[in-house]
């Protein structure tokens, strides 16, 4: 997948179907999810609770349905980070089948100290991970 570093396999399931007989949102957004967790394992052994001593918080997420997806659709999820900033980053997501793209979209992420409750500066070992990782620049 094109602009991906990071791709991994789905196959969609019936949970994963709504009443109108495809993908439903809340499942697109779980594959979100399910990619960026194999996304911080790759990156770094991180996960979405450490990422290098504190978690990670999600207050905005995009979603463009570009095709239906069904039952045993073999797709590839894209996941890449687009920006780092100071206390948060930018992840871009692509879903596709068979090479056609049927889901788009992007999530802020907020580094997060859950005992202390509040956000908080990105830890430097997550930073240079992703950056080394996506090549892209550190301020």
């Amino acid at each position: 997948m094109e602009g991906f570093r990071f791709v991994m396999p789905y196959r969609v399931r019936i949970s994963d179907i709504n009443y109108g007989g495809h993908v439903s949102n809340a499942a697109v957004l779980s594959f979100f999810q399910d990619g960026r967790i194999g996304y911080l394992q790759q990156v770094g052994s991180f996960s979405e609770q450490d990422i290098g001593g504190c978690g990670i918080i999600l207050p905005e997420a995009h979603v463009q349905y570009k095709a239906e997806m069904f039952l045993g659709d073999e797709l590839q999820i894209g996941v890449r980070v687009e920006e780092l900033r100071r206390s948060s980053f930018i992840m871009s997501y692509r879903i596709e089948r068979q090479g056609e793209v049927t889901a788009e979209g992007t999530t802020a992420l907020v580094a997060f100290d859950y005992q202390q409750r509040k956000a908080r500066r990105l830890p430097d070992v997550f930073r240079q991970a992703v950056s080394a990782f996506e090549k892209l620049p550190l301020d």
